[in-house]
Order: structure tokens, then sequence, then C-alpha cells
């Protein structure tokens, strides 16, 4: 079964952490964690990406988020919020 991971994502953001996000998004598609991440307002700060991967490639895809945000210095710009089913 299926399960969606959730990332909040902060809407003012620099020009290099606006690519740094795109390039996780492009990375989650690339690698095979999704085929397509969801975009929709959670307030006027933070926007809710939210992606659907199988439930084996659950942990790798959320244990890849973590280290790109942590080795790309987004912490202050993206927060993995977890998974629904």
């Amino acid at each position: 079964m299926d399960k969606t991971i959730k990332l909040r994502v902060k809407k003012e953001i620099d020009n290099r952490n606006e690519l740094q996000v795109l390039k996780l998004k492009g990375s989650l598609i690339t690698k095979g964690y999704t085929e397509i991440i969801h975009i929709a307002d959670e307030n006027e700060d933070f926007y809710l990406n939210s992606f659907s991967t199988a439930a084996d490639h659950r942990k790798e895809a959320e244990d890849f988020v973590l280290d790109y945000i942590s080795s790309h210095d987004l912490t202050a710009t993206v927060t993995l919020l977890g998974m629904e089913r």
C-alpha cells in the first residue's frame, strides 16, 4: 500500500534555497520514490508538498529527504512532516 509523505516548505526563500528545493523534488522523482509531487498552500507562510511512495520505499525516501535537508542546509526551509496511509 502506498504511503504519503508530507514536506512543509517555507514560501519566502532566497534563490539558492529555491534551487535546492527544486533539486530535492526532482531527485525524489528521478530516484523513483514518486511520479508526482502535489503542492498546496498550507497558510500564508508555508506550502505543503506531498507525494505517495510504495510502502517498501517509505523509509528510504524519508532518509533521503532528511539527508538532503541536512546536507544542503535547508533545515530552516523544509520540514519532513510525516506519512499517511
